[in-house]
């Protein structure tokens, strides 16, 4: 019986569309989170719709990269796309919000395979020389994404209802569980070495108290739970250092810290994702908050961003192989620098097409960092743990968001309050609704000019946020050394 062999073609539209799915689950929601704020009365929660999905996706994405490597990509990807589906029906399912976060919670756990497992079988199904190509292809799932989503998303908002975001992912899901179990065919042999469970234990229980005691900075006694929740972080990390040293298979091989190349790597992709979560969540609320636009004009206002990602994603892969990554960061986090400081100085009077003028500069540069990181992070270490540094990048990345999630919710809900607090006659209830578009309408004319500059007020903060977090990715592209991709390793 002869051997079956992967269709290239069919597994690369799979992952294609898996990545679609992903891409519009996160612009339809940041198009429709205004709409779902506003019907659950959850302002104050808000932050916890996107980063609960992200904590869950960074505490799983690991633990799928070293199942990937030990069980093969195939079955890790199915699992995870099964519960990734079966969290969208939920959370479209949802009536409250802590309803709709446990929701959310679940559908990050299927993320955390999803997008480590979909870079790792790309770098098994490509050579090096045509990686960065077909990840420039596979990005533009999120250019095709950015066109439909917020037409569809406004569509959904405004005629149907929000709970279809969700639904969405059901049928996109399911087609994509179809091609990759019937043409995607490995040959893989499992390995024999004892599973790390307490590896696996000890890094679950880390990232979970860290993260959690950067949401207790939004609480009351923010800074006493932060030391706590960090306190509790250390302790488990320390321990996962020391299973990690003497297991026979870890779940993250140590040794990779050791390479110089792949750290910095991680850091500079760490940071820049902390601020596309912040541009591309917060952005939409600016648009219908501040500028009284429309859902579908929220999310438009990022879709220039997502189209010149593509353009920054084939750039940077033709020029991987003529110079070096240091090089195409110092470029591209130049391009980022002068974006986000536009962001935090520009007026309550920027005209729409301004902003859409800045997401362009912004999309081509997330393209050329994130695809750059993203593959030179493969690149840099041996092939027998490609799974396990993809997932260690992916988790960086959502480290990153997920972190800054929680400070810009911080940043944000002060200002708010500091801004209800300074005018009498508001109530953060009004905030709620200034951000739906529908019930902006219900509130009075005499109100809506105070909420608006309170709004601008801490959105500005955010923007200052961002413009820290470029300049520390400078400062650590400084200190890589310069180096093509073929001479590193």
């Amino acid at each position: 019986m002869p051997k079956k062999t992967t269709n290239v073609v069919a597994v690369t539209i799979a992952i294609f569309i898996a990545t679609f799915m992903t891409a519009i689950e996160g612009t339809i929601v940041s198009t429709a989170l205004p709409t779902i704020v506003g019907e659950l009365h959850g302002v104050q929660l808000m932050n916890w719709i996107i980063s609960i999905y992200l904590l869950t996706n960074a505490m799983a994405t690991p633990v799928f990269g070293k199942l990937a490597d030990r069980s093969g990509r195939k079955p890790v990807f199915l699992i995870g796309l099964a519960i990734f589906v079966t969290g969208s029906l939920l959370s479209g399912l949802s009536n409250s919000m802590p309803v709709l976060i446990v929701m959310r919670a679940l559908q990050g756990i299927g993320a955390g395979a999803i997008m480590p497992v979909t870079f790792t079988i790309i770098a098994d199904i490509y050579p090096f020389e045509k990686r960065a190509k077909v990840l420039g292809f596979n990005g533009s799932a999120w250019g095709i994404a950015a066109l439909v989503a917020p037409l569809l998303g406004g569509f959904i908002v405004e005629r149907l209802s929000w709970h279809w975001i969700y639904f969405i992912n059901v049928p996109i899901g399911l087609l994509t569980m179809v091609l990759v179990a019937v043409y995607h065919h490995e040959d893989f042999h499992p390995q024999k070495a004892p599973i790390d469970y307490f590896g696996a234990l000890w890094l679950v229980l880390g990232l979970l108290f860290l993260l959690l005691g950067f949401q207790a900075l939004a609480g009351t006694h923010g800074v006493w739970a932060l030391l706590g929740w960090l306190a509790a972080a250390g302790g488990c990390l320390a321990l996962f250092w020391r299973q990690e040293k003497r297991a026979v298979d870890p779940i993250i091989d140590l040794a990779l810290f050791k390479n110089h190349a792949f750290v910095i790597t991680n850091v500079i992709a760490a940071l820049i994702s902390g601020f596309v979560i912040g541009y591309e969540a917060y952005m939409p609320m600016w648009v219908q908050g501040i500028l009284g636009l429309g859902a579908a004009l929220g999310g438009f206002a990022i879709t220039p961003s997502s189209m010149l990602w593509i353009v920054g994603s084939f750039v940077a892969g033709r020029l991987l192989v003529v110079t070096t990554p240091k090089k195409i960061m110092t470029m591209a986090l130049g391009v980022l620098l002068a974006g986000s400081i536009l962001l935090a100085l520009v007026p309550q009077t920027t005209p729409y097409w301004a902003f859409l003028a800045i997401a362009c500069g912004l999309g081509f540069g997330f393209g050329n960092v994130i695809t750059t990181t993203t593959v030179r992070a493969q690149a840099v270490v041996a092939e027998a743990v490609v799974g396990v540094a993809t997932s260690f990048n992916t988790l960086c990345r959502t480290l990153g968001q997920t972190l800054m999630v929680s400070v810009y919710g911080v940043v944000l809900n002060l200002k708010m309050a500091q801004g209800v607090a300074a005018h009498p006659g508001l109530k953060l209830d009004m905030l709620n609704q200034l951000i739906d578009p529908q019930k902006a309408k219900q509130l009075a004319p005499a109100v809506v000019t105070p909420l608006r500059h309170i709004l601008y007020t801490g959105l500005h903060g955010i923007y200052w946020c961002t413009v820290v977090i470029v300049g520390l990715a400078i400062v650590a592209n400084w200190f890589d050394r310069d180096q093509k991709l073929s001479d590193q390793g």
